[in-house]
């Protein structure tokens, strides 16, 4: 049985926002895909790397392509929580206290460097991006629809980092690397000069409410048994002499990539294919230990899957 025609106009739709992203993040296809998946899927992103490597780029790029207001928080040791979700301040002429909101208001949040803020800071995301809004001064306050935040992570033999909490990475459904670009790339590169200045001037594919649609259209791709039988034991075999167990929401959110993978490739069913596509960038932050590199992390979601036989 054929796809629906949203679904197949979807697909090409995003065969497009994909071959935007390409000409701006070069020799990147890969991580593009998965960082795009991530957004579809209605989770948050964090990019492990060194600086220079692309990460800001990246996340303009796909504000950009996707029409999101868009905002970027630098993350120093002296941010305050206040720095990013705003506070209400002394109105004389209305004599009344005014709130004034932080850069948390947007449609795609980028916070860079996020293991460098305290983390009383990085707490203040975690309503945030679990529940979309934030409560200051007992209120609370509802954030812009999409809401997708990047966080960019540098490695931890850096001067002035700290590994990020269990709890924030949770909340984090992939975590990707860009790398350093093959000799390819890096040539076209220094011949184009810097990328950036090519992200700000792009223009958008489709709009705020288009993507919205697009996050909708995600639960009509259809998940069979077997595939939901997969998943469980992939799950099941993660916590099998495992010193950070794979949870149901680790399962849930493999779910949603996968459904999101299935619909950029034009399906309206999800295969083991889907599943096996997502799996690392979902899973290889929860399984090791915070400090682990991603490289650990990876290896861990690789053993776990040669494990388990597809159905």
């Amino acid at each position: 049985m054929s796809p629906s025609p949203h679904i197949v106009t979807a697909s090409k739709l995003l065969g497009e926002i994909h071959q935007q992203l390409d000409s701006i993040v070069l020799g990147k296809s890969s991580v593009t895909r998965l960082a795009v998946t991530c957004l579809l899927a209605q989770g948050h992103l964090l990019i492990e790397d060194a600086p220079g490597l692309g990460k800001s780029t990246l996340a303009l790029a796909l504000a950009k392509t996707f029409g999101l207001q868009y905002t970027k928080v630098a993350c120093t040791n002296d941010l305050l929580p206040s720095d990013l979700l705003g506070l209400s301040i002394w109105d004389s002429s209305a004599q009344q206290m005014r709130f004034t909101a932080g850069p948390i208001f947007a449609q795609l949040l980028l916070a860079d460097e996020l293991n460098r803020a305290p983390s009383k800071t990085q707490s203040a995301l975690l309503e945030a991006m679990e529940e979309r809004q934030v409560t200051v001064d007992g209120e609370t306050r509802a954030l812009p629809q999409p809401f997708f935040v990047i966080a960019t992570q540098n490695p931890l033999d850096q001067v002035g980092v700290s590994p990020l909490p269990e709890s924030q990475l949770d909340r984090f459904m992939m975590r990707l690397t860009l790398g350093f670009p093959d000799a390819d790339a890096e040539i076209a590169l220094l011949r184009g000069g810097d990328r950036r200045g090519d992200a700000t001037r792009l223009g958008a594919v489709i709009t705020a409410d288009a993507l919205l649609r697009l996050q909708a259209l995600i639960e009509q791709v259809h998940v069979a048994d077997p595939i939901l039988r997969y998943i469980q034991q992939l799950l099941a075999a993660s916590r099998t002499g495992a010193t950070r167990p794979l949870s149901p929401r680790a399962g849930l959110a493999l779910l949603r990539a996968a459904r999101a993978e299935a619909l950029q490739t034009g399906r309206d069913h999800v295969l083991p294919d889907d599943v096996q596509a997502v799996w690392a960038a979902v899973v290889g932050h929860r399984l090791g230990a915070s400090h682990d590199s991603l490289g650990k992390g990876a290896q861990l979601a690789s053993t776990v899957l040669a494990g388990v036989a597809a159905p």
